[in-house]
């Protein structure tokens, strides 16, 4: 007698969007998040973004999460890579690029504690969480002279 094995579909890994966000003079905007033990990496430098809801796509989510934790919209938004937050939240985040020369300190921001523009030559003192270190990195090595 044959048995059939059923399939068992492995559920969609969690989805997630970041923006690094440079101004005209090349600094990079980052959000100090809450210190909350709820979140992924409370107390961290990191990028403005957040978790796709569900049937959202990365591309829409950023957009949403822009707007809602900083009232932002961005420039020229484009996709660049997907890394996983292995050590965190363990999503696949996208990683968005966008422009904006605005004062960050105008924001209305509506979760964290602030938002600042660093030179990149800074970034390495600060706490960030791997996996935005290591797409900072990367972006920054594809980035034109």
């Amino acid at each position: 007698m044959h048995s059939e094995t059923p399939t068992i579909e492995e559920p969609a890994a969690a989805r997630g969007a970041v923006a690094i966000i440079a101004n005209r003079r090349g600094e990079l905007l980052l959000h100090l998040r809450d210190d909350l033990p709820v979140i992924a990496w409370p107390a961290h430098w990191s990028l403005l973004g957040g978790g796709c809801d569900p049937g959202e796509d990365p591309a829409t989510a950023i957009v949403r999460e822009l707007y809602e934790e900083a009232g932002l919209t961005a420039e020229s938004l484009t996709e660049l890579f997907e890394v996983c937050d292995v050590h965190g939240s363990g999503q696949i985040i996208t990683f968005f690029a966008a422009v904006w020369d605005g004062d960050e300190t105008r924001l209305p921001l509506s979760e964290g504690v602030k938002l600042q523009f660093f030179v990149p030559e800074h970034l390495d003192v600060l706490t960030i969480p791997p996996y935005i270190r290591a797409g900072i990195h990367r972006y920054l090595a594809a980035r034109p002279s």
